[in-house]
């Protein structure tokens, strides 16, 4: 594990063009073995994770070449061959998962640990995928450790209604719907911008998606695939992450953004602590009349409120940064994280920088912002943007702090330290002892 050393209290300063978002670039990755044609994806970050899949690619026999430099991957699936007896997908990838489809449509069988798990969100079930396997003929059973699915012959289409706007289930559900032999339907489908973005992938290659960006998907499946270019939009938590950090060091970043129309609700977020978002140009700017503080509710006696759950409500993977503008912001707000039971439980860790928390349950804390804070030590649970959180309250201080267990941020942000060092702030990665 490596940890992020910073010396902060500088406001931060300069222009930024952030990376692609993790969860649009891998469950496209996933998809791109439905195709024998060859592909040509540009804007694919250099992290852990999709270096992890391009891994598993090889291992099968598929022609990848990958220009980290520029973020050109070209990709021929062509001789791709799948062993259930030797062949396994690592489990400390949650988006392993996604392979599983495009495994059955080709080879009739996938196999993958029995425990798939990515950040620690608190329990993460894995029925809602097994549900859509199964709703689409395939068979699911355990074999030493592992997970085994099966089909014999072509999938078969079907309706479905999740339990909830599940991300990754909506994507396995069009990547197995792209391979079933009719027309499909998912109700209650998940909507964020990567998997729009991932819809359009599938769209590109020859599978025609209706209601992208909405509850319910129609997909007709079965149609040969082809090959083509595809380039990955700005991650909007990437762009949001760097706004924040001007917000709270007080500084100056502009970010590159080339789709502000996701951004309506994340602004009004900024707002209520005193953030001004501007979007102009295909850049966006965060500034602020004079320190953070948290707006005062029109109706009296209710606190400030950030509720995060499914697309379009606030994204819950943002909710870490917007808790660490709430500890440095003047006045009281609650946070309210609707999707994940175990995503709050690091927010004490916040507490060793002097900062007033209170967790009123396992989905809601109340920040009692403004008090003096000072340098620290602490610890990141393996959650992504967790480790930004205290990073982000760590660059607002003036001293020398330490986040330990910070690698999970290399999971989805590129070159994250040298983008922070051309803003201003002096930090480095660091081994533990």
């Amino acid at each position: 594990m490596s940890s992020l050393i910073v010396h902060g209290g500088t406001p931060l300063r300069g222009r930024i063009t952030p990376s692609a978002n993790k969860n649009a670039v891998l469950p496209v990755l996933c998809a791109t073995l439905l195709t024998r044609e060859p592909l040509r994806l540009h804007g694919v970050p250099d992290i852990t994770d999709v270096r992890k899949i391009l891994d598993i690619f090889r291992t099968l026999g598929s022609d990848v070449q990958m220009d980290h430099e520029s973020g050109t991957l070209a990709l021929h699936h062509r001789d791709t061959a799948f062993d259930p007896t030797c062949h396994r997908l690592p489990e400390e990838m949650r988006s392993s998962i996604m392979l599983v489809p495009p495994l059955l449509a080709r080879f009739g069988v996938a196999r993958l640990e029995d425990n798939v798990k990515g950040c620690t969100l608190g329990v993460r079930e894995i029925d809602p995928h097994v549900e859509v396997f199964r709703r689409f003929g395939g068979e699911v059973g355990r074999e030493e450790g592992s997970l085994v699915v099966r089909c014999d012959g072509r999938l078969t289409p079907t309706d479905h209604w999740l339990d909830y706007a599940s991300v990754t289930t909506t994507e396995n559900f069009v990547l197995c719907a792209a391979a079933a032999g009719g027309v499909s339907t998912l109700t209650n489908a998940a909507s964020e911008p990567h998997v729009q973005e991932f819809c359009r992938f599938m769209a590109m290659i020859g599978v025609k998606i209706d209601g992208m960006g909405t509850s319910r998907l129609t997909v007709q499946g079965g149609a040969a695939l082809t090959g083509g270019e595809f380039r990955f939009d700005e991650d909007f938590h990437e762009i949001t992450t760097f706004l924040a950090l001007g917000a709270i060091t007080g500084g100056d970043i502009v970010v590159r953004n080339s789709a502000p129309e996701n951004f309506p609700l994340i602004d009004r977020t900024f707002a209520k602590f005193g953030v001004t978002i501007t979007h102009e140009d295909g850049w966006s700017r965060a500034s602020c009349a004079g320190p953070l503080k948290v707006q005062t509710p029109f109706t009296s006696n209710v606190l400030t409120k950030v509720e995060a759950a499914p697309w379009p409500y606030f994204p819950v993977d943002l909710l870490p940064i917007f808790i660490a503008l709430g500890v440095r912001a003047e006045g009281n707000a609650m946070f309210w994280n609707k999707v994940y039971d175990g995503a709050l439980g690091w927010t004490g860790e916040l507490t060793k920088f002097g900062a007033h928390v209170f967790s009123s349950d396992p989905h809601r804390l109340i920040t009692f912002g403004g008090n003096p804070l000072s340098p620290a030590v602490v610890e990141s649970p393996y959650i992504i943007r967790v480790a930004i959180a205290l990073f982000m309250v760590a660059a607002s201080i003036d001293g020398r702090s330490e986040i330990r267990n910070a690698t999970p941020i290399r999971r989805a942000h590129p070159h994250f330290v040298e983008n922070l060092r051309s803003l201003g702030v002096q930090v480095e990665w660091a081994a533990e002892d």
